[in-house]
């Protein structure tokens, strides 16, 4: 009987940081490259803290010059990734007091010409993505920490649920390391009836395994957003155990 990796042969990482672009983040954006394509992954999603959340770049800078400069961490794993035959694709995580969210399906050139976007309410946020083709996950939403002053949902401007965080349920995680965050968001998904992805949130090259797989290559981030939307076939990891896309222990 095939293995789950042989049945789902495209594992993806959707949840990335690089030293470039987010303040937290401790490795840069080629050595994640390396590391990811090491690791086995088809393709990885670059999610770089944006400017409501810590992000690296200077909020002083003109909004042009702002997105150039956050970029670099996405183009600098891109241009790895060429070399190394590793799917790139960018995304960015959107910061509200600590509430965050995963957003796939735009890039620099979108957010240049939607400067609007940086004092976007959660619900404008989730229109304005969505008619540029792109979906919004709310990441590790039941998490608890310092930076969060506290849980916040909207089950109604979310497209998906980061169900499963590798932060969150790895034994090598030594950060936000508590299972209950990642079951109170499958329950919380599922009660919604939102899909449920995965993500290591990775900062380092330290990797942990987590993501999404799929029998078949996503070609962009908009493909991406479709086959989630869409509910095409999927599995969930954190790196060391698989589930289902309901987030049933497989």
């Amino acid at each position: 009987m095939a293995t789950i990796r042989e049945q789902y042969p495209y594992l993806y990482e959707t949840h990335l940081h690089t030293a470039e672009s987010s303040a937290c983040a401790v490795s840069k954006g080629a050595a994640m490259a390396k590391a990811c394509k090491e690791y086995g992954y088809a393709g990885i999603f670059v999610t770089d803290h944006n400017w409501g959340g810590n992000t690296a770049v200077d909020k002083s800078l003109p909004w042009e010059e702002w997105v150039d400069k956050f970029e670099q961490g996405y183009l600098h794993v891109a241009e790895e990734g060429k070399k190394l035959g590793l799917d790139v694709f960018y995304g960015y995580e959107a910061g509200y007091d600590g509430t965050e969210f995963l957003i796939y399906g735009v890039d620099a050139v979108w957010l240049k010409a939607h400067p609007q976007i940086q004092t976007a309410t959660v619900e404008e946020q989730y229109r304005m993505i969505h008619d540029a083709g792109g979906l919004v996950i709310h990441a590790h939403p039941f998490r608890v920490a310092g930076y969060i002053p506290k849980v916040r949902l909207y089950p109604g401007y979310v497209d998906g649920v980061e169900g499963v965080n590798a932060t969150h349920s790895n034994s090598r995680s030594r950060s936000h390391n508590d299972v209950a965050f990642d079951q109170n968001a499958i329950a919380y998904a599922n009660e919604h009836k939102l899909p449920i992805t995965a993500g290591s949130d990775m900062h380092d090259t330290n990797l942990y395994g987590g993501g999404v797989a799929f029998k078949r290559r996503i070609l962009s981030a908009q493909d991406y957003a479709q086959a989630i939307l869409s509910g095409e076939d999927y599995v969930l990891t954190n790196g060391e155990v698989w589930f289902d896309k309901t987030g049933n222990k497989i």
